[in-house]
């Protein structure tokens, strides 16, 4: 029996690259996995695909992360289709080089509602339904430990990723919790 057999996991961002990698991992150890996706259906159905053929259980699922109601939707496809949410992994986000002085208040919200909203909307949605043992893992970036002219409004909001996670780091929960 695989380690996951049982548990049900809801993966943002998963159509493509490390999103895709992380939910064919989770199926592969026995997850029931949640394919999200926001703009490649295509990617989401081939991720699905994968998964299903080599044995396991995914459903592909739209959603904007940084929209609360279609970050609800995401989490309730969940229980919709397995009853129940052990795992979420935050891996929703945008990265583009641009040049500081190229970036509009357009692009840095964009990456802003994407990388740092949307990771705090979808954690939300989900952790009314993590129970004991329930996991939230945030994705983040070594763009934000990196200086650089060029990254533009990325590395601000990955920073922000790091500092959510380091202001719970050593601490013990029951259970997942905002504060």
């Amino acid at each position: 029996m695989s380690k996951l057999t049982g548990k049900v996991a809801v993966v943002t961002g998963a159509s493509k690259g490390i999103g895709a990698a992380i939910a064919k991992s989770l199926a592969a150890e026995g997850a029931s996995v949640v394919v999200n996706y926001a703009s490649s259906k295509a990617g989401a159905d081939a991720v699905v695909a994968a998964i299903t053929a080599a044995g396991g259980k995914a459903v592909a699922v739209p959603g904007d992360v940084s929209k609360s109601a279609e970050a609800q939707g995401i989490i309730e496809a969940a229980l919709k289709n397995y009853g129940r949410l052990d795992i979420l992994v935050n891996n929703s986000g945008v990265y583009e080089y641009t040049p500081l002085e190229a970036i509009t208040e357009g692009h840095f919200h964009r990456h802003f509602n994407i990388n740092v909203l949307g990771l705090l909307l979808v954690t939300q949605a989900a952790v009314k339904y993590l129970g004991e043992g329930g996991s939230i893992i945030n994705m983040g970036s070594v763009a934000s430990r990196i200086s650089c002219s060029v990254k533009g409004g990325t590395s601000p909001t990955r920073v922000q990723v790091h500092a959510a996670e380091s202001s719970e780091s050593g601490k013990q929960c029951d259970r997942p919790r905002l504060e």
